[in-house]
């Protein structure tokens, strides 16, 4: 199977944590045998200027290349581009959170954007042959139930070998913790506002102010190969964000047996309800705090590895390949295969 991945968050020099998760997911799909071309739109770097003409470049890819369907890997504008201008194969489009869900907590100009985006995506959704979501909350997002049929819940992988368990000793004394302190992970920097952390430092500081010594760490400007020392070292990851798709450090903490304290928020709920010392609770500071309080009594290791091993990269990738498999048939069901034309063009 021949798949052109269409995407806007993948790793560069400029930003090498960026789009790491699809990263891994494009490795876990030629590590099961797919072929798949990847074309990168350099969003962060270009801005809105990345999406000139898209639809067009797309296009020629696949009359060069010729998949047997094309996966945009994220909604907006760019799902929009490429839903509307490719016709010749089966688009699949995966929607992973802000792109359905826009951004509520952020400022005047980047709340308009993200409605702008949303709006782009619901008219992607309406066109695609399939559909992924990453979480429930997304599948509800969509804008219609018309579209549950050719919808699957699929979150993304992680790399089990990167991510497992690690000595918390260790950990700390690399990243100069204090390993008698309460060692606190906030997964964000504090200047993001969809991540709420004005309430992660509230409760850090009614914990504070009885008597315990509690250190928040904000988990900024990391690489990828860095982070499993950060969440091995941390006694617990803190998670207030005021929406969210299914985030990846949820699930690479279980995958290290670390605890999570989190507000109800994507699929973290399905994913920490039956880990033992993982807490889920109301978007408040005294709420927060008072759950942080039963990790810091306890402060044992969770089992939290068994929930993040049905998440692998290979097992998510299989996922995929049969959803592939799904669209490809209904689409041989419903007509017969048009051959794209053949023009000029390049992927990497």
């Amino acid at each position: 199977m021949n798949v052109l991945a269409v995407t806007n968050m993948y790793p560069t020099p400029q930003a090498p944590s960026s789009g790491i998760f699809v990263e891994q997911q494009i490795a876990g799909l030629r590590r099961i045998g797919l072929d798949v071309r990847l074309v990168f739109v350099p969003r962060l770097e270009r801005g809105m200027r990345a999406y000139a003409g898209l639809g067009t470049r797309i296009r020629s890819q696949v009359g060069q290349y010729r998949p047997d369907l094309v996966h945009v890997m994220y909604g907006g504008v760019m799902a929009d581009q490429v839903t509307r201008h490719v016709r010749t194969v089966p688009v699949v489009v995966t929607f992973h959170g802000s792109d359905l869900l826009g951004e509520g907590g952020a400022g005047p100009l980047r709340r308009m954007i993200a409605q702008y985006g949303v709006r782009a995506s619901r008219k992607a959704a309406r066109r695609a042959s399939g559909i992924i979501v990453v979480s429930k909350i997304l599948e509800d997002a969509l804008p219609d139930a018309g579209h549950r049929a050719r919808t699957r819940i699929i979150p993304c992988g992680i790399d089990l070998e990167r991510f497992s368990p690690l000595d918390r000793l260790q950990c700390c004394t690399r990243l100069g913790w204090s390993p008698d302190a309460f060692n606190v992970l906030f997964p964000s920097s504090a200047a993001n506002p969809v991540k709420r952390a004005h309430l992660a430092g509230c409760a850090i500081e009614l914990l504070r102010r009885s008597g315990l010594d509690v250190r928040l760490h904000y988990l900024t400007g990391v690489t990828n190969d860095q982070v499993p020392t950060w969440l091995n070292a941390a006694d617990v990851v803190l998670l207030t964000s005021a929406h969210e798709g299914s985030p990846t450090v949820v699930k690479e903490a279980l995958a290290c047996n670390r605890p999570i304290v989190s507000v109800d928020v994507g699929d973290v709920g399905e994913r920490i309800d039956a880990v033992n010392g993982c807490h889920l609770s109301p978007a408040e500071p005294s709420a927060l705090a008072d759950a942080l309080r039963m990790v810091r009594e306890s402060r044992q290791p969770i089992a939290g590895r068994r929930v993040a091993e049905s998440l692998s990269i290979e097992r998510i990738a299989d996922r995929l390949r049969g959803f592939y498999e799904e669209v490809l048939g209904a689409e041989v069901r419903v007509a017969p295969r048009r051959e794209p034309t053949r023009v000029a063009g390049s992927v990497s």
